[in-house]
């Protein structure tokens, strides 16, 4: 940073295990999905010498190597480690999904990272979902700087860019939204359109130029000071306005000259602290150039003001019991601990985890201890063991190299660690450890699934348990109700990778059927109803006779049998009899084949035979006596209904609000809360919100959050009952 340039661009060689953890930055890339953060991540590989002019590597393959669903959706699906070295620094990029379904892997990415790297395009702006994860940045302090790509664009205007950028980040603050270069455009072509050909850096007032594939400097005409001054002095106000110096801006407004290398290093300072957010632009490398524009400035500003991981704040610890427990920061010879940020599978190797070290030093061939993360409500076995750790290497595109260790602060793929998912904590097997877990949302997007075949069947549980144990965004269902296997997604996307992954990883062929929701049914008013079953056919026959009585009861009550039988009609050893027979015939309902409940079912009076009553009459004799008091009593269809809390920016709150009145929601009132949003609370039933979460991306832009709870079953409408009836 500050312009200068690096006298070792190649920096050649490609960063193996950091010897201590002041050497290491790890910065996530974020950004919509098509903002150019992988080209951006391939062109700084390029810039580095971690690839050569063909984006390869020395040992093969690219950095742009991706797994077959990624080739085939044109996009990233899963977060990405690319490390690279500059100047004696190792960079560790993480590369994350831009689209909304793959949240988890950017969150994973934030986990993991202690920068981030907003990537803009100039095309397109900032949408919704970008400003929603810089706000989350903001909340844990994390630094932040933006990178406009898309320059070549017809319509790009990089000055209107880092206005909208000031003005969708820069909060009660633009001025800390600020560029340090702008764009130089070379001549005009026959479209009328100047590409951009270099920099000019502000603080410096030096001309980057990098027309010839290399950078060059060259000092600004006099036609281009007037403009590079009034950015100039802006840039110097905004740094001085973060200042830990309070007099440097009484200085300044004197008409001091403030030295160049004290406004760089306040510069550098207030970028790690996170309280001023530079932007730069970058371009990847022409055919046939080695650098492309911007990212030597940008690996600058990476590497000399990022913060270091010793800079950040030691991660919350607990013994496996829950008792604190106190780490230095990102002590190397301190407690092993460490996260596994990611989980995914090798057909050569096995399964890989992606682990962040925080403390400590993970060696290949050792032993730790691994803490399970409590998701056993998305379908996660909990875990609690001990594993003997496989190699450690870096990852780089489809080529892992070996490490020989990972210390605290690094990251490092490790190999063979069958029980570990993502989020779990590995730690000294005789000092076991727990990370306080990230939060990660809710998948609401039911995909209710199947067997294709025999054989599928015998594989499905096995994959499945793996698919969940990569990405803890799904969560694993049985549903004991309609006895469906459900996985909760969090879109279309999200569901369409994961059976792809089923079939390509593991194997197992699935279709994909309707979701069903668990109906329920009950009885609107009081009944009675008589059970008869008499068989003579040689031998001991079947004779049981009851008379009972049914009448609804309030929600929640489940079935409740009484007996009020007298004068032992129904000798006492065949009452339970009874009982079950009528539990087992509500249980399979009575009218649709949905569960009975919340009625109170009276045994009032019946008959035996002294030889041929039995156990087995007077069960079918109850079910009998049930049905016939739901033939003639009107049956009410109970769906469940969930309490909906949707978060959604005030421009959409009236759609929002009338989209969940048309499917027969009732909306509870509305709360604000900050960041122009408002909290809207609502009860809808369960049927109406099944693609729920594909419909409010679109209706919201991407901007809105909903959450559910299952509240109560209520009866359905009788038309949107009767209507159910005839789809079935």
């Amino acid at each position: 940073m500050g312009d200068k340039a690096n006298a070792h661009p190649g920096a050649a060689g490609r960063a193996t295990a950091a010897d201590h953890p002041a050497s290491v930055r790890n910065v996530v890339l974020v950004g919509h999905s098509g903002s150019g953060k992988t080209t951006l991540v391939e062109a700084l590989a390029l810039t580095t010498g971690a690839v050569n002019r063909a984006g390869r590597v020395e040992d093969g393959g690219t950095v742009s190597d991706y797994d077959e669903i990624e080739h085939r959706q044109q996009r990233s699906v899963q977060l990405s480690l690319v490390p690279v070295p500059w100047d004696g620094i190792k960079i560790n990029l993480l590369d994350t999904p831009g689209y909304a379904d793959f949240v988890g892997e950017l969150r994973a990415g934030l986990r993991a990272a202690d920068a981030a790297l907003f990537v803009v395009s100039a095309a397109d702006g900032v949408d919704g979902s970008t400003r929603m994860v810089w706000e989350e940045c903001a909340a844990v302090g994390m630094p932040r700087a933006i990178v406009v790509t898309h320059l070549e664009a017809a319509r790009a205007d990089f000055e209107e860019m880092t206005r909208i950028c000031a003005e969708a980040f820069g909060g009660d603050d633009p001025d800390a939204v600020l560029p340090l270069y702008l764009p130089l455009r070379g001549p005009e072509g026959p479209d009328g359109h100047a590409p951009v050909t270099g920099l000019t850096g502000l603080l410096s007032r030096t001309l980057f130029d990098y027309s010839s594939g290399e950078r060059e400097e060259s000092q600004p005409g006099e036609d281009q000071l007037p403009g590079l001054e009034e950015a100039r002095n802006r840039l110097i106000e905004g740094i001085i306005a973060e200042s830990e110096d309070e007099t440097l801006m009484d200085r300044y407004l004197g008409g001091e000259q403030i030295d160049v290398k004290s406004l760089v290093e306040d510069l550098e300072r207030a970028v790690a602290r996170g309280t001023f957010f530079p932007v730069l632009p970058a371009a990847p490398a022409a055919d046939g150039a080695r650098q492309g524009l911007g990212t030597v400035e940008l690996l600058e500003l990476v590497t000399r003001g990022f913060p270091t991981p010793p800079e950040r704040e030691a991660p919350r610890v607990t013994t496996v019991d829950g008792e604190p427990r106190e780490l230095k920061r990102c002590d190397p010879d301190g407690p092993l601990v460490a996260e596994v940020v990611k989980t995914s599978s090798d057909p050569y190797v096995g399964r890989v985890s992606l682990v962040r070290v925080f403390s400590g030093t993970l060696r290949p061939d050792t032993t730790v201890h691994v803490s399970g993360h409590g998701l056993t409500d998305r379908g996660h076995e909990d875990h609690d063991v001990d594993e003997r750790v496989g190699a450690l290497s870096a990852p780089f595109g489809k080529q892992q190299r070996a490490l020989t260790h990972c210390i605290a602060g690094d990251l490092a793929c490790v190999a063979k660690l069958g029980r570990a998912e993502t989020g779990d904590t590995l730690s000294a097997k005789d000092d076991p450890l727990l990370m306080e877990p990230w939060q990660m949302p809710d998948p609401l997007l039911p995909l209710a699934i199947q067997a294709h075949s025999k054989a599928d069947e015998d594989k499905l549980s096995q994959g499945l348990g793996r698919l969940v144990a990569e990405d803890p965004t799904m969560r694993l269902e049985q549903n004991q109700h309609t006895h469906q296997v459900v996985l909760w997604c969090l879109g279309e996307a999200h569901a369409d990778v994961a059976l792809e992954r089923l079939r390509s990883r593991y194997g197992v062929q699935v279709d994909v059927v309707a979701h069903q929701v668990s109906l329920r049914e009950t009885f609107a008013a009081r009944s009675a109803g008589r059970g008869r079953h008499v068989k003579q056919s040689g031998g001991h026959g079947q004779y049981a006779v009851c008379e009972i009585e049914v009448e609804p009861l309030p929600g929640g009550s489940g079935v409740e049998f009484v007996d009020k039988v007298v004068g032992g009609a129904v000798p006492r050893q065949f009452i339970p009899s009874v009982e079950k027979g009528v539990r087992a015939q509500a249980a399979k309902g009575v009218v649709a084949g949905h569960p009975l409940v919340d009625v109170r079912i009276t045994l009032l009076d019946g008959k035996a035979h002294s030889v041929d009553s039995s156990d087995a009459a007077f069960q079918t004799a109850g079910a009998l006596a049930l049905r016939e008091a739901a033939a003639d009593a009107k049956i009410h269809l109970l769906e469940p209904v969930a309490e909906v809390s949707v978060l959604v920016g005030d421009d959409y709150v009236g759609a929002v609000m009338s989209d969940l009145s048309g499917r027969r929601g009732r909306v509870l009132g509305t709360e604000q809360t900050s960041g122009n949003r408002t909290l809207v609370r609502a009860e809808v039933p369960e049927i109406e919100i099944g693609r729920y979460a594909v419909d409010l991306r679109s209706l919201s832009h991407g901007t809105a959050r909903f959450h559910r709870a299952y509240a109560r079953h209520e009866p359905m409408p009788a038309q949107v009952a009767e209507k159910l009836h005839q789809q079935v």
